[in-house]
């Protein structure tokens, strides 16, 4: 491989072989990092704008100190990162179930590795996050009756375009009741998609919480020469914003 690109690790895993790889872009003039799974693209740091967001979009949607906040999904680390950024987050569970994803940034392979893992609010968990809400096991061994302030959520490229066929009743309102009981009163679930809004969506997410609300977030792609967007959802449940002794 030559200067211009390395694949810096790669894992066969059960959904399919994973690889990191990073390149240098000679026309933005910056190295790029990128996963993907199998032939597939699952992220570039090319793209953040929305995982950030993500992060902003569901802790503005909260009051209050000390907040106890779940990302689910790892990935490159912006949703985490822009999360960390809130110095209202007292704690930051990071539930990712490819075990390889959390040693780079454990290696500091990727970029924002260093940061994540130095910040003694953060704490990377090896798991299923769609497990953990589907048996009630909660997101840590330690406390599985823990509750939270918020969760935020980028695994899946959208609602009905999951990862794996077991993720898609998560999005169902049965899934979303489950993953309601692990919020406290007023808590907020935020998900990343990258489909435009979809009425379905929403409606199953007013049937478990007493918001729910679809952002349409725009951000530039250098690779058109115009503009691509994401969606997030911030849904919040009724009740106190905010339960500082939880």
């Amino acid at each position: 491989m030559g200067a211009r690109f390395e694949e810096l690790d790669w894992r066969e895993t059960s959904i399919g072989v994973i690889s990191l790889r990073r390149r240098r872009d000679p026309s933005l003039e910056r190295d790029v990092h990128e996963i993907k799974l199998d032939d597939e693209f699952l992220m570039s740091s090319l793209f953040t704008v929305a995982e950030a967001e993500l992060a902003r979009l569901g802790l503005d949607a909260l009051s209050g100190t000390d907040l106890d906040v779940v990302v689910g999904g790892l990935g490159l680390g912006y949703t985490a990162q822009a999360a960390l950024e809130d110095q209202r987050v007292r704690s930051l569970r990071v539930v990712e179930s490819l075990e390889s994803v959390i040693e780079w940034h454990q290696r500091a392979l990727l970029p924002l590795g260093s940061e994540l893992v130095s910040d003694r609010r953060s704490h990377m968990v090896h798991g299923d996050f769609f497990a953990m809400v589907g048996d009630g096991s909660g997101f840590g061994a330690e406390t599985p009756d823990q509750r939270f302030h918020a969760v935020l959520l980028d695994i899946d490229h959208s609602p009905t375009n999951v990862l794996h066929p077991s993720h898609a009743a998560f999005y169902e309102p049965e899934g979303l009741r489950r993953l309601a009981g692990h919020l406290h009163p007023g808590g907020v679930f935020a998900l990343w998609s990258d489909d435009p809004p979809d009425e379905n969506v929403n409606a199953a997410l007013t049937e478990v919480f007493a918001t729910s609300e679809a952002h349409v977030i725009t951000f530039t792609n250098p690779y058109t020469g115009g503009e691509s967007t994401n969606t997030v959802y911030v849904a919040k449940l009724a009740g106190p914003d905010h339960c500082p002794k939880g």
